[in-house]
């Protein structure tokens, strides 16, 4: 199994995403602001915030919960040499399931559909840790 620079790609994938919905919750508060639904001050405390906002600000916390393993396996996975084709291809459909986990959590927001989602990422993230596991035995 031989070691990849190209487990990066998918973390920078993932990174994007981030940066998206960073974009994502600016939109939705300043669109709040404007349609006349929120004010400023509001965004001081998250119990006040409209939900359109407030649902982009929750799938942001949620990139740094799950993610954060997803980011010291692949980072492990290359430092120890076993960024291979295998780990690669799986950080990839972890980045994927998370694509659409944050698509439906900020949108149609079905809490079963997203829910499976997330099982799905955190399988393949638990995939992530075995291949670790296998190449430093």
């Amino acid at each position: 199994m031989g070691n990849s620079t190209a487990i990066f790609w998918p973390v920078m994938a993932q990174i994007l995403l981030i940066y998206a919905i960073y974009i994502l919750v600016s939109v939705r508060r300043i669109g709040a602001i404007k349609a006349g639904k929120a004010k400023p001050a509001d965004f001081k405390t998250p119990f006040v915030e409209p939900e359109a906002s407030a649902v982009a600000v929750r799938n942001l916390s949620n990139q740094f919960e799950l993610p954060v393993l997803f980011f010291a396996a692949s980072i492990s996975l290359y430092v120890t040499g076993g960024a291979g084709t295998a780990a690669v291809a799986v950080a990839w459909i972890f980045v994927l399931a998370r694509i659409v986990h944050a698509y439906v959590h900020v949108t149609s927001n079905r809490v079963l559909l997203r829910r499976r989602l997330f099982i799905v990422s955190l399988a393949v993230n638990l995939v992530q840790w075995l291949l670790l596991a296998v190449h430093i035995a």
